[in-house]
């Protein structure tokens, strides 16, 4: 007896997709996909040790890693830049709207100041201390780098 549900066919050309819309674990993920989620999953690390990743500020992450999406598929040897380029991204999208972040929580004199991705267009980014020489934390590393309060909310020392 023939059935018209698709599901009691048999055996056809191949498994198709799954309709749970779970990855398929027999086939194995791109570098660019595998690079775009490490990027977002440290970015989104390092936004949490602040305490700051609100739906709004998730929502610059993930519109980073779109432009991020576009620019590696543009020029696919920076495919080991995405993490740095999206910390990047996300804290000039933040200096924009809220302030500086992540603020340094090695400079207890003066005025408060934001860490900074070095190298800039290269593998293995860290936050760096510009004033004092620096490296804080690996980027995705803040949380255990921060002091109390040290790369917490942004704002309050120059947004625009």
């Amino acid at each position: 007896m023939h059935s018209d549900n698709p599901e009691d066919s048999g055996p056809g050309p191949g498994p198709g997709p799954d309709p749970s819309g779970a990855p398929d674990p027999s086939r194995p993920v791109a570098p660019l996909e595998q690079a775009l989620h490490a990027a977002r999953a440290l970015v989104l690390a390092d936004l949490e040790a602040g305490d700051v990743a609100r739906p709004d500020i998730v929502s610059l992450v993930e519109e980073s890693v779109a432009h991020r999406r576009w620019w590696v598929e543009q020029w696919p040897e920076g495919v080991a830049y995405v993490s740095g380029l999206v910390a990047q991204d996300v804290q000039d999208a933040l200096l924009e709207r809220y302030g500086r972040w992540p603020v340094c929580p090695v400079c207890a004199e003066g005025d408060p100041h934001a860490l900074d991705v070095e190298p800039e267009l290269g593998p293995d980014p860290h936050w760096v201390c510009g004033k004092a020489g620096v490296v804080v934390a690996a980027v995705g590393a803040l949380g255990a780098a921060a002091g109390p309060g040290g790369t917490g909310e942004p704002g309050g020392t120059g947004g625009s």
